[in-house]
């Protein structure tokens, strides 16, 4: 009887050293998942906050131009840089040539430079507009060619066409190749709004209460054959397609394939990938067919403009947490982005503290110019009070 006890706390004892060696190969396993991350970027020549969690980053945008002298970039640049700023997005229409002018005089000022594109949304790109049949396509039937909706510079183009989702990419790939940067920044990374933010409503003179078809987006024969071969139904027949999950899935998937493959050519490029989203993943799907967190991308900076949906400054937290929640698990960081036309300098002292408590691992501003001195002020304070610590 005691042999047979014996024996049998042997085995038990065999089975748990199995499975903590088992364990601890998993472990091992996601570390070297993890530092393959790392060492693919290692000699990046500039490092994001992924590589240091400790740091609290603040970030600003500016458009460039090439009229402008490399004195008057210098010139804002050293403002930014003086007043705390860590990084700066920068719009150059996707011209890589511009960048590469303007990189090396924002890095000689000590700060980061991401390449800031227009992504699905191309309004002024030359080579699409060769292409009528690449924009996407309302339910009711109006190209973003020569219909576009709410404004004339939403020039959306269909996601899951092969030429147009490749003109994209060819565009990440050449800023991504330019030396220096820190990432390649997709804005617009989404379809055109389904739902305004319900403080730009009354400017449109609209009512959305519900899926409207001039402003649902893409029905083009492309999408229309790609779902169909898929689901084995087709959009366009349905009664009532706003309320279809898997037509609404299937497009979600597409922006988040653009996304996928961007992740993967800036990552080759020893570059990461970052983009503005909208406030939190499940607004973003409501409103503009966008679920960011299940994309693959290294930091999202989602545009948590509070004045654009009649919200008080304590919103700006339960924004920031509910993306921080939703991304938990994933080698993703969030940037809270704050909107400068609606933020006094007092108010956005309390917005950075807000997100900063709620999660966020930085914040970024739009945009530069229109900081004041005293909201320039604002930031220095903060920064100098987050490196004390």
């Amino acid at each position: 009887m005691e042999n047979s006890t014996e024996s049998k706390k042997k085995i038990k004892g065999a089975k748990i050293l199995v499975v903590v060696l088992l364990s601890l190969l998993a472990v091992g396993f996601l570390d070297n998942q993890m530092m393959s991350k790392k060492k693919k970027l290692k000699n990046s020549e500039t490092i994001i906050a992924a590589d240091n969690i400790e740091t609290f980053k603040f970030w600003t945008w500016i458009t460039a131009n090439e009229e402008r002298t490399n004195q008057s970039y210098t010139e804002e640049f050293k403002k930014y840089s003086n007043s705390g700023f860590d990084a700066v997005l920068i719009n150059t229409g996707t011209n890589a040539e511009l960048l590469k002018r303007v990189t090396p005089l924002a890095k000689k000022e000590g700060l980061e430079v991401h390449a800031w594109m227009f992504t699905v949304n191309r309004p002024g790109d030359e080579i699409a507009k060769q292409h009528p049949e690449w924009y996407a396509v309302s339910r009711d039937g109006k190209s973003c060619y020569d219909n576009p909706p709410y404004v004339g510079y939403y020039k959306w183009l269909c996601p899951t066409r092969m030429e147009s989702r490749q003109h994209i990419l060819s565009i990440v790939e050449n800023l991504a190749k330019v030396e220096g940067v820190a990432s390649v920044h997709l804005d617009y990374i989404r379809y055109s709004d389904i739902f305004l933010p319900v403080g730009l409503l009354p400017k449109y003179n609209l009512v959305q209460n519900t899926e409207l078809p001039e402003f649902d987006f893409c029905y083009c024969d492309v999408c229309i054959s790609e779902f169909k071969k898929l689901h084995h139904k087709n959009p366009k027949k349905m009664e009532h397609p706003e309320i279809d999950i898997e037509w609404k899935n299937f497009r979600l998937n597409q922006v988040k394939r653009i996304v996928d493959e961007a992740y993967e050519i800036a990552h080759e490029n020893d570059k990461y990938l970052t983009a503005a989203v909208f406030p939190y993943p499940e607004m973003a799907d409501h409103m503009v067919r966008q679920r960011w967190d299940k994309w693959n991308i290294d930091v999202v900076l989602p545009m948590i403009y509070h004045g654009f949906y009649n919200e008080e400054l304590d919103w700006i937290g339960y924004a920031t947490q509910q993306g921080v929640k939703d991304l938990k698990g994933k080698n993703t960081e969030l940037h809270t982005g704050l909107y400068m036309p609606d933020l006094s300098p007092e108010q956005l002292e309390e917005a950075i503290l807000i997100a900063k408590k709620n999660g966020a691992n930085g914040i970024s501003v739009f945009d530069g110019p229109a900081l004041s001195k005293e909201h320039l002020a604002i930031v220095k304070k903060l920064k100098n009070r987050i490196l004390s610590k």
